[in-house]
């Protein structure tokens, strides 16, 4: 079987496919992920064969389809429609180029992410078996409104009014957190969360607990995966300097999963901190609480660790699992302005106070720790074609 896997632009949505896409190739199946340039490394990184389809990086689809700017909304519902159709652009300039791969490869089945539209587009022309694959455990039924929006034409042209039914839905979501609207499938698989990364020589330290309780703060995939590949944007390094600073009168190990010169320069600048690149894998199960910007896979890596969080959204999309996550009990959620460093730190000594938040993070551990491993929703798409 000849399974073809198609990223979104990011290195998170690399990773995430990579369990299944690992699994496939170890049962002896032929596979293949595709994504830009930017993302090549990460696949080509944890062992899996990459092809490049754009040179083009995710922002350069902040463009309508002529090529004019689009600014981003600040209306919660706008944002969510606008990031449709930022993926349903990236796809309709990805699918020439897919073809032409698919030409040469001929494969059986195609895996694509939540928001990877062109993996369902390309299996639809090709009449072979499509699966949609999240990546977090953010919902995406109101993103592909804004996806159809933008890609009309490809779907005209398939004779479709609404994006492919996917034969099968690879769910990553702990069922205590699914939100009330399901994807559309023929079928859905509920699998476990295997957070993947890109790795590197570990010191003792990062998996090792102190005696101390442990803070990690990190931006998830927004952290260069290659040390030293690309430093912080200054507002959000200063950012990260003034959250780091609020934290010196609390008695916690710091940690600060950053780029390394970012992490270098915020060592200087704040003693007793350890700051830089580190694969957030491993330290996850070291930590007491991990402070992050909202981001689905970072979440669910936390979640697996059975950490409790401080979620601090960036905009209307991951509100919702962040918002789910905090009733549940496994986290606190800041939302807009509320996410200052003195609030966060006062989430962090709330968290460290009250054990009911690690209790709830274990549970959703066990939940996710029960979940289908990826070699059986291998089995189910083998099942399939």
């Amino acid at each position: 079987m000849r399974i073809l896997f198609v990223a979104a632009g990011s290195l998170a949505t690399a990773f995430a496919l990579a369990p299944v896409a690992t699994a496939a190739r170890n049962a002896g199946h032929a596979v293949i992920m595709a994504g830009n340039d930017d993302v090549i490394p990460a696949i080509t990184g944890v062992g899996l064969p990459g092809v490049s389809v754009s040179s083009l990086t995710i922002q350069d689809f902040y463009t309508d389809r002529a090529g004019r700017p689009v600014e981003i909304p600040t209306v919660p519902q706008e944002q969510i429609l606008f990031t449709g159709r930022w993926f349903g652009r990236m796809a309709a300039a990805w699918l020439d180029p897919l073809r032409e791969l698919a030409r040469a490869w001929k494969p059986d089945v195609v895996v694509g992410g939540t928001m990877s539209y062109a993996a369902g587009l390309l299996a639809a022309e090709l009449g072979v078996r499509y699966v949609r694959h999240a990546w977090d455990a953010i919902e995406a039924t109101g993103i592909d409104v804004g996806a159809v929006d933008v890609l009309e034409p490809e779907l005209t042209r398939l004779g479709l009014d609404r994006l492919p039914v996917p034969e099968l839905f690879i769910d990553v979501c702990p069922p205590s957190l699914l939100p009330p609207e399901p994807h559309p499938a023929k079928h859905t698989l509920r699998m476990r969360w295997i957070p993947v990364n890109g790795q590197r020589q570990l010191e003792p330290w990062t998996y090792t607990r102190t005696e101390r309780p442990r803070v990690c703060l990190t931006t998830g995939s927004r952290v260069a995966h290659d040390a030293g590949e690309q430093d912080l944007p200054r507002r959000s390094y200063e950012f990260l300097c003034a959250l780091s600073a609020s934290f010196k009168d609390l008695d916690v190990d710091l940690v600060v999963a950053t780029t390394d010169p970012a992490g270098k320069a915020l060592e200087a600048r704040v003693p007793g901190v350890r700051a830089g690149w580190v694969p957030l894998d491993v330290l996850a199960r070291t930590c007491d609480v991990i402070v992050h910007h909202g981001g689905g896979t970072t979440s669910l890596t936390a979640m697996a660790a059975a950490a409790p969080q401080v979620a601090v959204p960036q905009g209307a999309v991951p509100n919702l699992s962040a918002q789910r996550l905090a009733e549940y009990g496994a986290a606190i959620s800041l939302f807009g302005s509320e996410g200052s460093p003195e609030v966060i730190v006062d989430a962090c000594t709330k968290i460290l106070g009250d054990r009911s938040y690690a209790e709830r993070a274990r549970d959703l551990s066990h939940e996710i720790a029960g979940l289908a491993l990826p070699s059986e929703a291998v089995d189910v798409v083998a099942e399939l074609v």
